[in-house]
């Protein structure tokens, strides 16, 4: 996969630029609007969002996507390279960190729903449970650090305008413990569920 300015797409992508007369324009796209260090304008549109979607991929390339939410300003740009998130209690299948245990690479869509705006970002990324982060993000079982390759604004037109109403419960905020959710009290999952943080 290319990810750097100097060569930003592969074969296949060209394939379908030479088949639609677009490589020009992708060049072009990519020649102004790509960029390998986080913009202030990046910053800011991170600090805004509350959501965004995580791609990941195993070692054999299998990919999974998930969507990670929390708090506005949940992600923290650490510096001009490098980004940072909580991982909070989920369903206990860890794909997400457990595929950045074998594949290092990422790719971060975030999209403004309400002013429509979305913004790729590509990496490397690590977690790890121990991280000095950890405590900055009440609730958070491991911090994912991401080292940036290469962002890229996209175009919002089918970006479809949406509103968010409120923040989830289930979001870990500091001096509040979050309601269990109700599937945890089923009974099919009653004998299977995690008997207390890892120490």
């Amino acid at each position: 996969m290319k990810t750097s300015p100097d060569e930003p797409y592969h074969a296949g992508a060209r394939h379908w630029q030479d088949r639609f007369d677009s490589r020009r324009l992708a060049d072009r796209l990519a020649e102004r609007l790509s960029r390998t260090a986080i913009a202030a304008e990046d910053r800011a549109f991170i600090a805004r969002q509350a959501l965004f979607f995580l791609a990941t991929a195993d070692d054999s390339g299998q990919p999974d996507v998930s969507y990670k939410g929390g708090a506005p300003g949940f992600v923290q740009v650490l510096d001009d390279h490098t980004l940072a998130f909580p991982s909070y209690d989920g369903n206990g299948m860890f794909r997400s960190l457990g595929n950045l245990q074998l594949n290092p690479r990422v790719a971060l869509l975030f999209i403004d729903f309400e002013q429509p705006q979305r913004l790729r970002v590509l990496g490397r990324a690590s977690a790890r449970d121990d991280d000095t982060l950890c405590g900055h993000w009440p609730g958070a079982q491991a911090v994912v650090r991401v080292a940036v390759d290469l962002l890229f604004p996209n175009c919002p037109r089918y970006i479809h305008r949406m509103q968010r109403l409120e923040t989830s419960t289930y979001v870990p905020c500091e001096g509040i413990v979050p309601p269990e959710p109700a599937w945890k009290s089923f009974a099919m999952f009653s004998d299977v569920l995690p008997r207390k943080p890892p120490a």
